[in-house]
């Protein structure tokens, strides 16, 4: 989302906005949209114009990993929603796989998040999966991969080709929300150049060798940095709108 937790990043292109669907680290990538379609509109036929797509997100979020034996958190509620977006701004403020580690450090504390908090976050790879064209050249080029991993990956991504094959970033269990990430980075399985970084020799070995020790001390991390980012620069008050449909703004 553009400037913070808005749901900008729902908007379709239309004539006279370009959304934020297309941006490099969403296009290819991003989905789920139409459940958040489905919520919305047994949400409108229950009680119209009030809760809005920006909360439908931060709500969805909680509720799945909570599903998947992850933490809870109070979600604040009363956010609304943007009727603007920008391409530029989600090209520029997501993070990219390829990132080092002075660079994610770097792009968490431009929106306010401690390192502890950014490896908390990156934490969430526990879960989901990653196109091969994200970590190509990390299974082909790079030394710091386990070399049993990079050979049972790559018979999922081809050297070229196959670009939206899909791999899990938690190679140990996929579908639970747990400490394996961190346990993974350790071995060298992770999946992504920007996964590794955060197990490579440089400051935030020690976040994730405590994550492994205690994982109530993750889940803890997690449900903190997951609540403030949720709060990230909201829309309040009278500024922005309730959507009726998620895709467009009213």
């Amino acid at each position: 989302m553009k400037q913070g937790c808005d749901a900008s990043v729902l908007l379709d292109d239309t004539a006279s906005l370009t959304g934020e669907k297309t941006a490099g680290p969403n296009a290819n990538s991003l989905r789920g949209f139409e459940v958040i379609d489905t919520i919305k509109t047994q949400l409108e036929s229950l009680c119209p114009k009030v809760v809005s797509c920006a909360d439908i997100l931060t709500v969805a979020a909680r509720d799945s990993i909570v599903a998947l034996r992850g933490p809870t958190y109070t979600v604040p509620l009363g956010r609304r929603d943007a009727t603007t977006a920008s391409l530029s701004a989600a090209n520029s403020n997501i993070p990219g796989p390829q990132l080092n580690l002075a660079a994610l450090i770097s792009a968490f504390s431009n929106k306010g998040f401690t390192a502890r908090e950014m490896v908390a976050l990156s934490g969430s790879h526990t879960i989901g999966q990653a196109r091969c064209t994200t970590f190509r050249n990390r299974l082909y080029n790079e030394a710091n991969i386990n070399a049993s991993f990079a050979t049972s990956v790559k018979s999922q991504c081809p050297s070229s080709g196959g670009d939206n094959t899909l791999s899990p970033l938690d190679v140990t269990s996929p579908t639970s929300f747990d400490n394996a990430y961190f346990r993974n980075l350790v071995s060298q399985k992770g999946l992504l150049h920007s996964d590794q970084q955060l197990y490579s020799g440089g400051s935030t070995n020690t976040i994730v060798d405590a994550y492994i020790s205690n994982t109530g001390t993750f889940r803890a991390d997690f449900a903190n940095a997951m609540k403030k980012m949720g709060n990230l620069s909201p829309l309040t008050g009278t500024n922005g709108q309730i959507r009726t449909n998620c895709r467009k703004v009213n």
